[in-house]
């Protein structure tokens, strides 16, 4: 008796229902999603293979947004012709550090092109990323390039900013004046509490770890006592640390829980 060979590689890809399980595993171990999250995350799994697993989603204050990765591997899947980004001088500004790109995919090398856009500047990019403006605004363009030749609709991770309003505005004004504040809020930036807050669900980290091992790092008796330059490098360590080795980030929390009294 004989048997056909699988064709090499068929074996190893799971299948959609078997996806849309681990997805729903992953989703529930790092963010505790609801039922409405969980049944959103099945529908993106069968219309876009997106893997929770790889990095394709993330849940941010309880809205799916895909990541640039995940766009790259659902235009890998779909074979795409290519991708060109090119900045647009004459609404750049290198010495402000701000940029436009213009992104342009190409499904299959006869199809209509797909065009995005996408900018950044201090005003509206993260802390971690503050000097790497340019590579933002290509990103930004190249992600919202793909969601249109792919029909996501979902938001970007990489489009969104901290800020809404411009570096010049009143608004922008008021939050430098305000910056001395601990935790306090930026008037368009969030508070460095709400970000704090933001990479625990995001990790499913222990807040009374987290906030233990805050006071530790700054060296302060409590995390209300930090000042905000050292709370802001705290997250900036947290989210880094976070994203590069989750699990030893896990350890080094979980040794600041209280010793258990063993009672003979």
């Amino acid at each position: 008796m004989s048997f056909k060979k699988k064709p090499e590689g068929l074996e190893k890809r799971p299948s959609l229902h078997a996806l849309g399980l681990q997805n729903i595993r992953s989703a529930r171990r790092r963010w505790g999603v609801s039922l409405e999250q969980a049944s959103l995350l099945k529908a993106l799994t069968e219309e876009f293979k997106l893997s929770v697993a790889l990095g394709d989603l993330s849940l941010l204050d309880g809205k799916w947004y895909v990541t640039h990765s995940g766009l790259l591997r659902l235009a890998r899947r779909n074979r795409c012709a290519g991708i060109q980004a090119r900045p647009l001088p004459q609404f750049s500004d290198p010495l402000s550090a701000r940029w436009v790109f213009c992104a342009t995919v190409y499904k299959s090398p006869a199809s209509k092109r797909f065009v995005g856009y996408g900018d950044a500047d201090p005003s509206n990019v993260s802390p971690l990323v503050r000097g790497a403006e340019m590579r933002v605004a290509e990103t930004r363009a190249v992600n919202r390039a793909l969601r249109k030749a792919y029909g996501v609709g979902l938001c970007s991770v990489e489009e969104l900013g901290w800020l809404s309003g411009p570096p010049n505005s009143p608004q922008a004004r008021r939050q430098q004046e305000n910056s001395h504040a601990p935790t306090g809020s930026n008037h368009g930036q969030p508070r460095l509490r709400d970000r704090l807050c933001l990479l625990i669900r995001q990790y499913n980290l222990d807040p009374t770890f987290v906030k233990a091992y805050a006071a530790d790092y700054c060296g302060t008796p409590s995390l209300k006592e930090a000042n905000r330059d050292l709370v802001e490098s705290f997250i900036s360590h947290i989210a880094i640390s976070a994203k590069e080795n989750l699990d030893g980030l896990v350890c080094k929390l979980n040794s600041y829980a209280p010793p258990v009294e063993v009672n003979l």
